[in-house]
């Protein structure tokens, strides 16, 4: 197996309600070598966003530590996540987020322009054409159907080549159809690229193409799921 990429220990996660402390996540240790999948499964309010925003270093947890790429985030800074983020990790979200202003290729391209890559455009260029919009470059995503708009964010994230990949319900605003397409995509991309991927779905066959499923049941682990 190869060397952990993320090594999560202890993660427990409370908040502050009307009737005291609410604990979200409890005592949740894993790891992920490089190249491995896994799904977070669970029901609705099971934490499983809420872990995910951990291992981005988005969120902080209230106890436990998260090794990501060599780095211990909660050791950092939020600057220093911030730029462990950059360089290491990419992101795709059910409402896409993309920017509205800019172009699908300036879109993709953006990432780079903010490591400084002279090359930005042509590796823009190049993965649009990959994920099947090489015609149009030059559209803003209010042109863009929301299939087209969640290629756009699959090559937004891969264009960096990170280390991980955390994607959280990446189909849930498309329909059947399409999202069989955009997860396709996003599996080759994940094997061409190399990436550790992690990603919430509700969707038991998405679930069962990683090589692991992890279950969140009321904030515990339960570390294979079996469907």
């Amino acid at each position: 197996m190869n060397e952990s990429i993320i090594t999560v220990e202890g993660v427990t996660k409370q908040v502050e309600d009307s009737g005291g402390p609410l604990t979200i996540l409890h005592d949740i240790s894993f790891s992920l070598a490089a190249r491995q999948s896994a799904a977070i499964v669970g029901a609705s309010g099971s934490g499983k966003s809420t872990l995910l925003s951990i291992l981005a270093g988005l969120d902080t947890p209230t106890r436990g530590k998260v090794q990501l790429a060599g780095h211990d985030l909660f050791s950092l800074d939020e600057d220093q996540r911030a730029a462990v983020r950059a360089a290491r990790v990419g992101f795709v979200f059910q409402s896409f987020q993309l920017l509205g202003n800019l172009n699908a290729l300036e879109n993709v391209m953006l990432p780079l322009e903010l490591q400084g890559r002279r090359d930005a455009r042509k590796l823009a260029t190049e993965l649009l054409g990959r994920v099947g919009l090489g015609e149009r470059l030059g559209h803003y995503p209010k042109l863009l159907s929301g299939g087209e708009q969640q290629r756009v964010a699959l090559a937004r994230a891969f264009v960096v080549r990170p280390a991980v990949l955390l994607a959280d319900e990446p189909t849930g605003s498309l329909d059947f159809a399409t999202g069989e397409r955009v997860m396709e995509l996003m599996f080759d991309l994940n094997r061409e690229a190399g990436t550790t991927l992690v990603l919430v779905t509700h969707d038991p066959a998405i679930a069962k193409r990683c090589d692991r499923q992890l279950h969140i049941e009321a904030g515990r682990l339960v570390e294979e799921a079996v469907f």
